[in-house]
């Protein structure tokens, strides 16, 4: 059954999670005791740190693609342990990125990533008679499990059951009763009434005898006898709860009583909760997200103040291999959610939520209350942004104030991110630009003008390596109506575009300044690319070069080119995700080894296609799917230190290669669709390669 008010609180959910997640992070390290905390910072009231760009975080990375699963591998059936693991081995790149990279014999995910490599497949892979139980009940059996909760809104024993089988990848014991109880308690916060109903629904979902429900128990029982002072239950967790108690780097046991600590004391108030949390020190971060996405879906979006969501701006990054799918927009990532919950649900989901989602596109239309989509703009003094629940049904409201002639504004969207937009290297995420040479942006305005001459916005986009804006045709807007604008991006000679917007400005005089109010609407960046990358404008940026996600191997820039060296296989990967048809060129210079290879359709790390050098004097076509399987394999002479066009045609089912414009292979195969692209090489060996395009056809 779907409550009333789901995506609403769906939503809700999401930015609870990313809002504790953000506020607990600065605190995490064990540095920052509760005594320290309070001595610093006293009573919490908001963020602790102003970030340029929140950066990439475990707690939400797994929430965000570990439920992939349900696209890629448990299509129309109830999920399975290796379905989830099989997602991990996907999108996680070895050693880098979503997860915590702690040394296996520290992390509880860095030993079920091991043992999948090894070919332990989960459950086993999180199993403590694999790993030991102090490994197996570490806490990040609760801090992924959060969309299981969310697209199961009162399915209580479904929230938790998925929740159970996804984090035994890498958890066990405890480790599962905390994502059971966790996915429990958000499942049940679609309907409950309280926090006290909220933790009894989790209660019901967990072994009575299990630490896990005494620890709960316990704190309710003392909550219940001192219900006015949180310090001093936190006094109490110190003594008979404490890390102390519980061994490993970051048990369970101690973060769950904070989280029930902070839900009982907090009593159904979102900033209050997450603050608790966060006060009472240890894993702050995954303690506060936990109970944000709770508490946020009990209390809906009025529940959740403006100055712990504006900062977010409806967008976060995450550091999976997909750069592409790294670039998270908020609400359309509560749609994407809402959908897989109608359809667990087994009912046809609403249209608007259907419309919504443009796989492959950037598309936004506002219709969630407080939606900004990620917007930005450069001089907030003439042009500030805020969302518009009145008109059409929704839209982002740009009061432009008092401009005169020389005032401009720009408002964007960021498609792109570089190192210098952050303030940490945090799990080091990787993009994928969302727009490119030779797609359509269009857009909505409404003109709203109270006063002054007529307002002109200029679409723009802008180069990252100069910073240079390139401006096309100027539009002056009617008046008291809607007025469609649409640009197509021009060719940016090899570089890429991070910001995609409109100048706005008026030639207005300072006796009659224009002031007034801008409606946006149907943002829309769609069709077919048309671009190159040129590695002279590229940097090494967060362990990768842009805009690629390097998976093994060493890679590195030089002039015009890019390099790569790799003692066994390595990979890269940039694009769309959801790239389905396109003619790709290359020009590689293969310098050891006899593995040289184009990727195309990467659906992650262990499914794509690859295509070129495979042996001396041979090409193959290879289709990688949890393991090799070679389609066709032709002569052809070829020799180091020469260089070579790689050229692959990919049209549905029919898949062209050429080198130097002779066509060696030409096959038909389904297995897939749509995906990344980029190099890599199965064994030992170094390559240049020294230019790349792409154009997407059909």
């Amino acid at each position: 059954m779907i409550p009333e008010r789901y995506l609403e609180k769906l939503y809700a959910g999401v930015l609870g999670m990313n809002s504790g997640i953000r506020l607990g992070a600065p605190l995490e390290p064990l540095e920052w005791t509760a005594e320290r905390i309070q001595q610093v910072h006293g009573d919490i009231k908001g963020y602790v740190k102003d970030y340029k760009t929140f950066s990439a975080d475990d707690d939400a990375n797994g929430p965000i693609f570990f439920i992939r699963s349900l696209y890629d591998e448990a299509k129309g059936r109830e999920i399975e342990a290796e379905d989830v693991g099989k997602t991990w081995m996907n999108y996680c790149r070895e050693g880098i990125g979503m997860i915590w990279w702690g040394g296996e014999d520290i992390s509880t995910e860095h030993r079920a990533f091991t043992n999948l490599q090894k070919g332990i497949k989960a459950p086993q892979s999180g199993s403590a008679k694999v790993n030991g139980v102090v490994m197996a009940e570490q806490i990040g059996g609760q801090i992924f499990i959060d969309s299981w909760g969310l697209i199961f809104p009162t399915a209580i024993e479904k929230a938790a059951h998925y929740a159970e089988v996804a984090a035994s990848v890498s958890h066990d014991l405890n480790g599962l009763y905390g994502a059971r109880f966790m996915a429990a308690c958000i499942s049940n916060a679609f309907s409950a009434q309280s926090i006290k109903e909220v933790l009894q629904t989790g209660l019901s979902m967990i072994p009575s005898d299990s630490t896990y429900a005494k620890m709960v128990r316990a704190v309710i029982s003392f909550h219940h006898k001192n219900p006015a002072n949180f310090r001093l239950c936190r006094q109490y967790l110190e003594e008979f709860w404490g890390y102390d108690k519980y061994p490993g780097i970051c048990h369970i046991i101690p973060n769950a009583a904070v989280c029930v600590l902070a839900l009982l004391y907090g009593e159904g108030d979102f900033s209050k909760t997450i603050e608790i949390a966060v006060m009472c020190g240890w894993d702050t971060d995954c303690n506060a997200g936990t109970v944000g996405t709770i508490t946020g879906v009990l209390t809906g979006l009025e529940g959740i103040p403006e100055h712990y969501r504006k900062p977010i701006n409806d967008s976060i990054v995450a550091s999976s291999v997909s750069g592409y799918l790294n670039i998270v927009d908020l609400p359309t990532f509560t749609q994407e959610l809402a959908l897989l919950g109608y359809q667990m649900a087994g009912i046809e989901p609403p249209e608007e939520v259907k419309e919504s989602i443009k796989q492959g596109d950037v598309f936004f239309n506002f219709h969630l209350p407080g939606s900004t989509h990620g917007f930005k703009t450069d001089n907030p003094f003439k042009a500030f942004l805020r969302h518009n629940k009145q008109v059409g049904e929704g839209s982002l409201e740009v009061i432009f104030d008092r401009m005169v002639e020389g005032d401009v504004s720009k408002v964007f969207y960021k498609p792109f991110y570089r190192r210098q937009d952050f303030n940490d290297e945090k799990y080091k995420p990787t993009f994928a630009p969302k727009a490119y040479s030779g797609q359509t942006v269009s857009v909505d305005f409404f003109l709203d003008q109270w006063q002054g001459a007529g307002l002109v916005v200029t679409p723009y986009v802008r180069i990252t390596d100069n910073q240079e804006c390139l401006y096309l045709t100027k539009c002056e807007l009617n008046n008291q109506t809607w007025n469609h604008v649409d640009f197509r991006i021009p060719d940016t000679d090899g570089s890429l575009i991070d910001e995609v917007g409109y100048r706005i400005e008026s030639s207005s005089t300072l006796t009659c300044r224009a002031i007034g109010a801008l409606y946006v609407d149907n943002f829309h960046i769609t069709g077919q690319v048309d671009y190159s990358i040129a590695f002279s404008k590229q940097f090494e940026e967060f362990g990768s070069l842009t805009p690629f996600a390097h998976n093994k191997g060493k890679w590195k820039l030089d002039g015009q080119t890019m390099k790569y060296s790799a003692s066994e296989d390595c990979s890269s990967y940039t694009g769309n995700y959801y790239t389905k048809d396109a003619v790709i060129e290359a020009v590689i210079t293969p310098i050891v080894g006899i593995s040289h290879k184009l990727i195309f359709r990467a659906e992650g790390i262990q499914r794509q296609y690859l295509i070129g050098f495979d042996g001396s004097n041979q090409v193959s076509f290879i289709k990688k799917d949890f393991g090799y399987e070679r389609l066709i394999t032709v002569p052809f002479e070829w020799k180091h230190h020469q260089a070579y066009v790689y050229k692959v045609e990919y049209h549905e089912n029919k898949i062209c290669f050429y080198i130097d414009e002779e066509k060696l292979i030409e096959h038909n195969d389904s297995r897939f669709s749509k995906g990344m692209f980029g190099f890599g090489c199965l064994e030992k060996g170094e390559a240049v390669i020294s230019s790349f395009k792409i154009k997407e056809v059909g």
